[in-house]
């Protein structure tokens, strides 16, 4: 078996220090105004890799971060684990008597919400190929992922945004929140149907893919969710707490994540909907979830998101034309679709579209699906790009927007 070198492990062991140190300078930095951390980690990342470090002293930026070798494997099984934790948190946030309460509302909000942005997503690259010429040999599967990025949330950072507007109890708040978490449902199972039709997997016909993502969904929202909804108080009653429950949890979320890849599907879909199934339970107190969440957004967090920075320089593969048309998108999309269903729904046009904008935070769900699409050889450096930076702008404009929509106080 072959195994890290004395050199490796040190090399290795300095980079993850070196990842969390400034990563946690940054985000602190970036809390202080009063903006996401994640900001604050992937600016960490632009500091270390080629975009700064590589381009005032390639020597160094190579010699503290080896493109090849050991250690090189080694910090991308770290930042592939933490994809797959932060998508198993992102479950947790998801509260199927949320969406249940918000009824009709949160089903045309969210419906609308993914729909319409899915098809400005789809047919601006689909009609325009000259446009994004390069971004993928593939037309149409770059269409569909386009899609996909336009119609996804960020689960996490908007219910972190309603709980600093102090909207998260209201009417607003939770229908944002059960919008969302529908549309990241539905999203994330259009990604890896679309993932699987490019090859990355099991190799399976693109039709057996389909139902297999769809019947493991299912399994999970249903008798899956009831398995571990009798499971937990003999974990909670007989194990260590909150040792016993972190590995389970763990556990489960490693063995989803296994797998949905092992039958084409990627990883993080697994992961995702363990965490839904996990986090449903009445038994999983919010203590609980609060533990899970300080170990991920403390440790893999920040090395996933510094770690972005360090696989494409920014500077050299920006295309501001391409950015601007992509942030463009995300906001007709969002603001038209969500905007609409809430309208529908008998919200007043102020309120719904306050709604828009709140349904328009991409956050780190955005980064982590851009990624993944890199890795996967789907987009090009100059698309993720784009998704990062719309992220981040859709995620820093949400809360202040709505707040001045809506008239709220300090």
């Amino acid at each position: 078996m072959s195994k890290l070198s004395h050199s490796e492990l040190i090399q290795l062991m300095i980079e993850l220090s070196v990842m969390l140190a400034l990563g946690r300078l940054m985000a602190e930095f970036a809390r202080k105004l009063k903006q996401p951390t994640v900001v604050g980690e992937i600016i960490a990342g632009l500091i270390l890799g080629p975009t700064i470090l590589g381009t005032l002293s390639p020597e160094l930026f190579h010699s503290l971060f080896p493109p090849t070798g050991g250690s090189a494997i080694g910090l991308d099984a770290f930042t592939k684990i933490a994809v797959v934790l932060l998508l198993f948190i992102a479950g947790l946030e998801v509260d199927l008597h949320i969406v249940l309460q918000q009824g009709k509302q949160a089903l045309s909000t969210s419906l609308l919400g993914l729909a319409i942005p899915f098809f400005i997503g789809f047919i601006v690259p689909y009609s325009f190929p000259s446009f994004f010429e390069g971004s993928h040999p593939d037309l149409l599967l770059f269409s569909l992922f386009m899609g996909t990025a336009m119609a996804i949330t960020a689960l996490p950072i908007i219910v972190r945004i309603m709980m600093d507007l102090k909207l998260f109890k209201t009417k607003i708040g939770m229908l944002v929140v059960a919008s969302a978490m529908v549309d990241d449902v539905i999203g994330w199972m259009i990604f890896s149907v679309i993932l699987g039709l490019i090859g990355k997997g099991s190799g399976l016909s693109i039709g057996y893919t389909f139902l297999l993502t769809l019947g493991f969904a299912v399994f999970m929202l249903t008798i899956g969710r009831w398995i571990l909804n009798k499971i937990l108080p003999w974990v909670n009653k007989n194990l260590a707490w909150p040792g016993g429950l972190l590995s389970l949890s763990l556990a489960l979320c490693f063995l989803g994540a296994a797998f949905t890849e092992s039958i084409g599907i990627h990883a993080i879909f697994g992961a995702f909907m363990i965490g839904v199934a996990l986090g449903d339970s009445e038994h999983l107190s919010e203590k609980a979830k609060e533990i899970v969440h300080q170990f991920i957004n403390n440790i893999f967090a920040p090395l996933f998101f510094v770690g972005i920075g360090l696989k494409v320089n920014f500077l050299l593969h920006f295309d501001w034309l391409i950015t601007l048309v992509i942030i463009a998108i995300a906001f007709a999309g969002k603001l038209l679709g969500s905007g609409l269903g809430a309208y529908m729904g008998g919200f007043s046009k102020r309120e719904s579209l306050a709604i828009g904008f709140g349904m328009n935070a991409r956050g780190a769900m955005e980064i982590i699906l851009g990624l993944v699409a890199l890795d996967a050889g789907l987009i090009n450096e100059t698309i993720f790009i784009a998704l990062v930076i719309m992220a981040l702008v859709t995620s820093i404009t949400s809360g202040p927007v709505m707040k001045k929509i809506l008239n709220l106080k300090n």
